[in-house]
Formats: structure tokens, C-alpha cells, sequence
């Protein structure tokens, strides 16, 4: 856990929050009561924060979010398609004992051609995707196979800097099939052989070395997180941004 996770966490929830309310009643409560109630679960070390000015920083940042999405709501004011699933997934291939999951941001419901519109909140503060990520493609095969509305489609909303979504390009089903499918396999083939070489070589990405500084028993142990998954924190030697969204 590192403080802009923290950030990311708190506000998606937030938002999250409001895809089960229907779209009339999404607004009647505070959202700022909400985010401080999810704050509250963050606070400290649990975020990663190990100084109350960055944690103040981190927290006044958020804050922003949720102002100039309550005087910008856009399509969070409108209908909405809920998965009915805690975690979205399918078999992305039964044949090598393969599933996809994933949870995404917010399915806005298009009425004119019963379809959905897929978007995902940014909280970092750089607006610039890398163009190889599977995170669209993972997101289009989800809602593909976990609901019966096709994806018309796709969108990153940078929460800190827009104030509306930014449209991207929908990815093909079948070529995001076959090279989620192609990683997929080779994730399986490394837990088998229990050989996790990373692609940057010995001295790690920026993927690798947290862990590594884990198991070296650099970090410290602060609780369990969603799914069952334990949380490790490591004293940061500077306050750095980092994305704040990942792809598991």
C-alpha cells in the first residue's frame, strides 16, 4: 500500500457507492460524509502514510475530486449498469483452466442502442496511458462475457484534471482475447515452474522491487485487504507519485 493507492482506493469507493443507488437518490447523502468514512479505513499506516502533512496532502487532493465531481457529475447522474457479481469473471479459457476477473469503475447505461459505456476513474496526476496496458481490452472482454448489453463504448475520466471523460478507442473482443489469452498463459506457466523472472533483469521494475523488498523483511505487515490479501507497507525514502490504479 502506498499513499497514492490510498487516494485511488478512497475515491473509487466512493464512487463506486453511488452505482448501486438509483440515479435520483445517487446524491441526496454527502459525499463528502462518504469519503471520510473511507478515509477512515486509510488513516495512518494502513494508507502507507507515515507523516500527517503528506496524509493531509494526499486527503485535501481527494477532497478536490469529490467537489468538482458533485459540481460535475455528468454520466454518474444518469443510469447505470450493475454487473451482479462481487468480482466480475468467465472462463477466458476452460480448455487451460484459465479464468478472467476483474472489477471495473462504472457502466453507464446508453438508451438510444441498449448499450454500455465503460469508464474508469484516473486519480493519479499524469494523463498519459501507456498505449500497450490490457486494461481497456480486459475491461471490454468483462463486460462482454458478464452482462448482456454490448459495449458501444470506452473512457478515462482523469478525476484531478477534467471534468468529463476522455474517450478512447474500443479494442477489437477477438485480438483482446488472444493476447490476454497469450500472457495469461505464460502467468500460468511461471506459477507452475515457480519461475518469476522479471523482464527488466536482476536489478527489478518497478512492479518487482516493492516485493522484493518484502520478502527481504524490509516492510511492514498492517492488516488484510480485499479478498483475503495482506497488506505491507515500506517507509517511503521520498514522497513519489505513482500510478494510482492497478492491473491484477
Amino acid at each position: 500500500m502506498t499513499p497514492p493507492l490510498a487516494l485511488g482506493q478512497t475515491v473509487h469507493n466512493v464512487i463506486e457507492s453511488l452505482s448501486v443507488l438509483p440515479k435520483e437518490k445517487r446524491f441526496d447523502n454527502s459525499l463528502f460524509d462518504r469519503f471520510e468514512k473511507e478515509w477512515e479505513k486509510i488513516s495512518g499506516e494502513m494508507g502507507g502514510f507515515f507523516d500527517k502533512d503528506v496524509e493531509k496532502k494526499y486527503k485535501d487532493r481527494g477532497e478536490e475530486m469529490i467537489r468538482k465531481l458533485k459540481a460535475n457529475p455528468g454520466p454518474l447522474k444518469d443510469l447505470a449498469v450493475k454487473i451482479e457479481m462481487d468480482l466480475p469473471h468467465y472462463w477466458l479459457s476452460e480448455k487451460n483452466n484459465i479464468i478472467l476477473c476483474g472489477k471495473i469503475d462504472w457502466l453507464e447505461y446508453i438508451e438510444d442502442s441498449n448499450s454500455v459505456h465503460i469508464i474508469d476513474f484516473k486519480t493519479g496526476k499524469s494523463s498519459k496511458e501507456n498505449q500497450a496496458s490490457l486494461q481497456l481490452p480486459i475491461y471490454h472482454l468483462l463486460v462482454h462475457n458478464c452482462q448482456d448489453r454490448k459495449a458501444e463504448k470506452a473512457s478515462y475520466w482523469y478525476l484531478e484534471t477534467n471534468r468529463y471523460p476522455t474517450e478512447k478507442d474500443l479494442p477489437e473482443l477477438e485480438e483482446s482475447h488472444e493476447k490476454v489469452l497469450a500472457i495469461a498463459k505464460k502467468i500460468k506457466l511461471a506459477r507452475q515452474l515457480e519461475s518469476y523472472e522479471c523482464p527488466e533483469g536482476k536489478k527489478g521494475c518497478r512492479a518487482c522491487k516493492p516485493l522484493k523488498e518484502i520478502i527481504d523483511g524490509k516492510g511492514k505487515y498492517v492488516g488484510e485487504g480485499e479478498y483475503g490479501k495482506d497488506i505491507y507497507i515500506l517507509e517511503p525514502q521520498k514522497d513519489i507519485e505513482l500510478k494510482s490504479s492497478t492491473l491484477h
